[in-house]
């Protein structure tokens, strides 16, 4: 592989499920890119097809969704025409994914132990069955589960949901994959553990190079973990650009009634500040801008379908009047 190469390079894609009320199009023009050790947020309300976009990456979207354009590079290979064989071969060994319901992930009938080594010698039958199980025991305690070799003996029933969460990202990381989809992970998790997560992925990317996107709604948890962020609007990608460049000066009207609707940005004793209106259905999108009947720079021209521009170097936004040299 070319040291140039991303890890991953996702150009155009769209997403669409059809359903008898119409087509949603839940995701819609999606571009962006993840080098090796990178940490990519990918931030927005429910519904804006933030997930959707993760399943895609992993071949993961069944009917009435599917792919209908686009293209999504995994270290220069062309994944959107990969036999569903090929497909389970990079799934959990070269991809991997941490779900925000940990039970997607783990069996309730069988031992944390038996599906660890499971998971390892799914994608290497020569590890030995000692050897895969001091890899789980040190994943568990990676992931901050004290005694690991009480723990691994345990069904996932015994686990609370904080700590069965806790399960499925040491699984995640089990086989050192070089892409990660970490879809909402720590919102089950109190703050402590959470902040230890954080560190936990930072440190992985930073000392195996492996790549990671984090999904999210919460702009404070990508603010001390991602190096770039991704804004996602109603299926559309709206601004992209380094996490320093557009948390102290977004561009797009969405992104700075995100950042304002963070509770820390509020006055003490002032009204909490929240986007007017709702995001509208992706069945029935408006034409032109999904987002002017809730923005206030919204002009005739929004009636118009915007695309990305990039104002400035290493910048994207799709906005007809961004919010050009404001800073927050």
């Amino acid at each position: 592989m070319n040291q140039q190469t991303p890890t991953l390079k996702v150009e155009n894609l769209r997403t669409h499920f059809f359903t008898k009320m119409g087509v949603v199009k839940a995701v819609d023009d999606v571009s962006f890119t993840v080098g090796r050790g990178e940490v990519l947020g990918l931030v927005g309300e429910s519904g804006s097809g933030k997930s959707v976009t993760g399943f895609s990456v992993l071949g993961l979207v069944d009917p009435p969704g599917r792919i209908v354009e686009g293209s999504i590079a995994f270290n220069g290979q062309e994944l959107t025409s990969l036999p569903e064989k090929r497909w389970r071969d990079i799934r959990g060994s070269k991809i991997a994914m941490i779900f925000q319901d940990p039970m997607m992930t783990l069996n309730p009938v069988l031992r944390i132990d038996t599906q660890m080594i499971e998971a390892i010698r799914a994608h290497d039958s020569s590890i030995s069955k000692e050897e895969g199980y001091q890899r789980c025991r040190d994943a568990l305690g990676q992931v901050g589960i004290p005694s690991p070799e009480e723990r691994l003996k345990s069904y996932p029933h015994q686990f609370s949901g904080g700590m069965r969460q806790r399960v499925a990202i040491a699984i995640a990381l089990l086989n050192k994959p070089d892409l990660i989809i970490a879809d909402e992970p720590t919102t089950a998790l109190d703050v402590t553990i959470q902040a230890q997560i954080l560190y936990e992925a930072q440190k992985l990317c930073r000392e195996t190079g492996t790549a990671l996107i984090w999904i999210t709604h919460d702009l404070t948890v990508v603010a001390g973990l991602a190096d770039r962020i991704c804004v996602m609007y109603a299926g559309k990608l709206v601004e992209q650009g380094h996490i320093d460049d557009v948390l102290d000066a977004p561009l797009h009207p969405y992104t700075r009634g995100l950042i304002g609707s963070v509770p820390s940005r509020n006055k003490r004793g002032a009204a909490l500040y929240q986007i007017p209106g709702m995001t509208p259905s992706l069945i029935k999108l408006p034409p032109g801008c999904a987002f002017r009947d809730r923005c206030e720079r919204a002009q005739a021209k929004c009636r118009e379908e915007p695309v990305i521009t990039h104002p400035e170097p290493d910048r994207a936004v799709r906005c007809f009047f961004p919010h050009l040299g404001e800073s927050l």
